[in-house]
């Protein structure tokens, strides 16, 4: 059997996609037990965070394992296997653990460094055990995970690299000022109570806000998440919980938002967001948009990238001129109800903006040759080839201060990404977070967590050969052992007379003998299979000694008997 694993990430796939194949608990443990009865696999576990989406499994075939996996994925994710083929992708064998053990680092998320992810591997596996969908090899490589994890973390600076999706998203809504000084005496609603939500509250406290509101679809949970608050230590933080039909009146009392739900569908609204900053009690009020005149009523001119005027575009839905700088096309394209390309096609973006920039035109010889044709039949019909005239320059309208942040750490989103164009409203979300890592620094301290995970890698492959052979070596000695029982009894037979001193001599000395014969093959062996590519050796050592395959293999089934009553018992 072999580790394979496919999946997607915010590495391989866009948010939008990312969000629309984000699975539920319940989703998640029909997968887990729909890859255990699927054919070449014989365990599975499933990762699932805000920002990936991997499931692990031990295969007897490669080829069909990943058409099984990536099928089951599919299936259970909502998202059609020829949609989500181009983002999936696919890691074998020491490739697999390797990936495991880096995403266990936090080399692989979306803020390096983070130490969340261990949580959650810790999570995945308890679910695994849980369901029994997880043996011998997936217990092993998520065990080893979170001790290659906690080793990276203690050994090297990795953590001054990163930080918690929760802190890196509020230096976000800070926008350059240090998050202690912008959250001082603020006042915060947290909507959930989940590892993240609880997380988030935690580091609102300790970055000072005056008060932390929890509200959750189960109100013991928020109450027991406001009361760890009220007793930690983050001093002078009063901290109460609401119902979820509280949202709204609290909306017009927080300064800062933190939503991080299990909902499949929105739990902040634009029109929502909108009233609550309207309606707050006893702040300033946003400024509002001039009402429209006969010359507001005119085409307005769309800024780019560059600062410069593109001209308006009458089939564009949206009023480019008002959206707020920073953030990106598959957020507003969600908003519009159209794909990103298209809508880049009205109008390149505010300065500060993004812009997905994926090929939409083929390239090659033969284009080339198109496009030279085209340019050659517009100058013989106009007399010269047509340029691109470069538009002036145009001052952006200012926008209002933010007095609303919104953090939206959710998959899929908990808030509307309307709010990202309301006056007064700063929304950062999952999709600005990855776009806003992508430039973060690395850490010096990066290439040191990558040795470490490279040494644990080999390893633990070491470890899984040697512990194939073992099984085989059991065998062998175990038909030893029968043999010397055999011929003791004969001699026995032959020698009646024998006193139980000689008798118990004379066995010591026939198993020092054997035990001195298989010593020196049985050790070499376990060497040699530890090397790669040394699986071959069991089957060597299963033929030279003419070793029972039904023995071997109940010696395997004993064994893993054995760990799966010690894993019931749950995760390290």
């Amino acid at each position: 059997m072999s580790l394979l694993v496919v999946g997607l990430s915010h590495r391989s796939a866009p948010v939008s996609v990312l969000e629309r194949a984000s699975l539920s608990v319940d989703a998640q443990i029909k997968l887990l037990q729909d890859t255990v009865t699927a054919e070449p696999a014989a365990e599975g576990a499933v990762l699932a965070t805000c920002n990936r989406i991997e499931l692990y499994a031990d295969v007897d075939k490669f080829h069909a394992g990943v058409a099984e996996l990536s099928t089951l994925l599919a299936q259970h994710s909502g998202v059609g296997l020829e949609e989500l083929t181009p983002y999936l992708y696919v890691h074998y064998e020491d490739r697999a653990v390797h990936h495991l053990f880096s995403v266990a680092c936090g080399l692989d998320s979306m803020v390096v460094g983070e130490g969340q992810i261990l949580g959650q591997i810790k999570d995945s596996l308890a679910r695994a055990q849980e369901l029994h969908t997880a043996g011998r090899l997936l217990n092993d490589l998520f065990q080893q995970a979170l001790r290659v994890g906690k080793r990276a973390h203690s050994e090297t600076g990795i953590d001054r690299a990163g930080q918690s999706l929760v802190t890196f998203g509020l230096e976000q809504l800070a926008l350059g000022t240090p998050v202690e000084a912008w959250a001082r005496d603020k006042k915060a609603l947290v909507i959930g109570a989940g590892s993240m939500s609880s997380l988030a509250a935690a580091t609102l406290a300790r970055a000072g806000v005056a008060e932390v509101v929890i509200a959750n679809r189960t109100p013991e949970r928020a109450e027991r998440l406001a009361q760890i608050l009220m007793e930690g230590d983050e001093a002078d933080v009063s901290a109460r919980a609401v119902p979820m039909g509280s949202v709204p009146f609290e909306l017009t009392r927080a300064d800062v938002v933190v939503s991080c739900t299990g909902a499949t569908g929105l739990v902040l609204t634009a029109d929502t967001i909108a009233g609550g900053v309207e309606s707050r009690v006893g702040e300033r009020q946003p400024a509002r948009a001039a009402e429209p005149t006969a010359e507001a009523d005119a085409p307005l001119p769309i800024t780019s990238t560059t600062g410069t005027t593109t001209g308006a575009d009458e089939n564009c839905p949206l009023d480019l001129s008002a959206v707020q700088p920073g953030f990106s096309v598959m957020g507003e394209a969600a908003v519009a109800g159209m794909d990103a390309a298209t809508l880049e096609q009205h109008a390149a973006w505010a300065a500060g903006g993004t812009v997905d920039r994926r090929e939409t035109t083929r390239s090659g010889p033969e284009a080339d040759a198109e496009l030279i044709g085209a340019l050659a039949a517009t100058a013989s019909a106009v007399g010269r080839i047509p340029e691109r005239r470069r538009p002036e320059p145009v001052a952006e309208p200012p926008r209002p201060e933010p007095v609303l942040f919104l953090l939206d750490l959710a998959m899929p989103r908990d808030i509307d990404a309307a709010a990202h164009r309301l006056a007064g409203v700063r929304l950062v979300d999952i999709e600005s977070l990855a776009e806003a890592s992508a430039d973060a620094p690395m850490a010096a301290d990066v290439d040191q967590v990558r040795r470490i995970v490279s040494d644990e890698v080999a390893a633990f492959g070491a470890a899984q050969r040697a512990a194939r052979i073992t099984p085989t070596v059991v065998a062998l000695r175990t038909m030893a052992a029968d043999v010397v029982a055999g011929e003791i009894a004969r001699l026995e037979g032959r020698l009646p007379g024998l006193d139980d001193k000689h008798r118990a001599e004379i066995t010591q000395t026939v198993r020092r003998v054997v035990d001195k014969l298989l010593h020196a093959p049985t050790v070499r062996v376990k060497q040699l299979a530890a090397e790669p590519g040394g699986a071959g050796y069991a089957d060597a050592l299963r033929t030279l000694f003419d070793l029972d395959p039904e023995t071997v293999a109940s010696v395997s089934r004993a064994e893993e008997s054995t760990e799966k009553n010690a894993q019931n018992r749950g995760p390290a």
